[in-house]
């Protein structure tokens, strides 16, 4: 099997259900066994990093039957020189690289004066997948912003020398994951942190032959260099941004490479979808030869989003009498909660789906407790059978019996009262 040419970029949502479906797609496109491996060094300075190679290696192994190698290259510069060039062989060797979150800054500094930009290009020229996301896809253009220098630290804004595989396949830019964050709330922080304000000053810095190319949250980039095509998944838009002047394409389109290449000069015919059943993920895709059913559209943003939605599902099927609906909502919950775990970026929000959670279970428990059925409907035609016999009875002249039938269904709670109309019944209500 020929290995594909590819460079997949993700704005965000590398490990999360989100792009759980083009994780599979990729992996489709290897040889088996495939040879993949885990880029670490962009968070190889904080303390959790194993911890953070563990959750990547088994979202891979789980979501998508990808086994994941660590290259164990979280620190390059004063590491020992033998660990480092295995670490690097293991990049070499690798049909399929992969690398995430962390800090752009620290990631290129241990990358500065080693062979690693030459072995990712040389991957996208002789055959093999290079996934870049959120902290690593910063690295790939000409330029890259230092975000937590400057919107954490409070630095001028600035740009620092990227890696530039992009400037390899001659896409010359400035690329920008998590473009459309929105945390800041009241405060802008689009563009990965920056804001309109900080990304202005930042483009007017570059030279007139760059741009910046923005993908959102949650959404991807994959750049096949076999069919010189460039198709946008996953739930967002990518934007291209000329001297503040933006053009954003649709997840599903599909486009050639050349638009990206020269943006002021791409012709209209560029933008058309290109093969438009290349840009639709088939329902069922072959991962590691086993036939592998896609799960339905993720719409969730994050596990907290999820949460609240299954939250109020469960609500409105508890308030409809709907236990199947209620039920099928909290193991759904327990379902994201299993799929988001890989994702670094939860903070709070796995404590708070398995709360939601409990509380659903508890409510479920009082519900089979006093039960979901409107009692009427449980209980009615049991008690019109005692009022017919009742009305018998009484029309017979038998008053003890109707008022014996009247006081046994009084001790179960069920009020008869004699109308022009018939007897009528109901609950009491103290």
């Amino acid at each position: 099997m020929t290995l594909p040419h590819i460079l997949a970029v993700m704005g965000s949502g590398e490990t999360a259900p989100t792009m759980v479906t083009t994780h599979r797609m990729l992996a489709s496109k290897l040889q088996k066994p495939a040879r993949a491996v885990l880029l670490d060094t962009p968070y190889g300075f904080q303390e959790n990093a194993p911890e953070l190679a563990t959750k990547a290696v088994e979202y891979f192994q789980t979501s998508i039957n990808l086994e994941l190698e660590v290259a164990g290259l979280t620190e390059i510069i004063g590491a020992d020189a033998l660990a480092v060039e295995r670490g690097l062989q293991k990049v070499a060797d690798a049909d399929y690289v992969f690398a995430g979150p962390g800090s752009p800054t620290y990631a290129l500094r241990q990358w500065s004066g080693t062979p690693l930009a030459g072995l990712l290009n040389k991957k996208l020229r002789d055959g093999g997948i290079v996934t870049f996301a959120s902290a690593a896809a910063l690295t790939l253009g000409r330029f890259t912003l230092p975000v937590y220098e400057i919107y954490k630290v409070g630095e001028d804004p600035r740009w620092l020398d990227g890696l530039n595989i992009l400037g390899e396949i001659g896409v010359n830019v400035a690329l920008i994951p998590h473009y459309n964050n929105a945390e800041g709330g009241h405060h802008d922080t689009r563009f990965c942190y920056m804001g309109e304000r900080r990304l202005s000053m930042l483009e007017r810095e570059m030279p007139a032959d760059v741009y910046v190319l923005g993908v959102d949250e949650h959404t991807g980039m994959v750049i096949d260099l076999d069919a010189q095509t460039v198709t946008v998944v996953g739930k967002g838009v990518v934007t291209i941004r000329v001297h503040g002047e933006s053009t954003q394409i649709a997840s599903g389109e599909t486009f050639s490479v050349d638009r990206l290449r020269d943006p002021a000069q791409a012709s209209r015919r560029d933008t058309k979808q290109i093969a438009t059943s290349q840009a639709k993920t088939s329902s069922m895709t072959t991962v590691s030869g086993t036939p592998v059913t896609e799960a339905p559209a993720i719409f969730d943003t994050n596990l907290r989003e999820a949460t609240d939605r299954l939250n109020q599902v469960f609500s409105e099927a508890l308030a409809n009498s709907d236990a199947d609906g209620a039920a099928r909502a909290a193991l759904e919950l327990d379902d994201a909660i299993a799929g988001w775990s890989g994702d670094t970026l939860q903070s709070d929000a796995t404590d708070h789906a398995r709360a939601v959670l409990r509380s659903m279970v508890t409510r479920l428990a009082a519900a089979a407790t006093g039960g979901l059925r409107d009692p009427r409907d449980v209980l009615g035609p049991f008690v019109q059978v005692l009022l017919d016999l009742r009305a018998q009875v009484r029309s017979d002249k038998r008053f003890d019996l109707s008022d014996i039938i009247r006081d046994r269904l009084a001790a179960i709670n069920v009020e008869v009262r004699d109308t022009p109309d018939g007897a009528q019944w109901g609950f009491r209500t103290s």
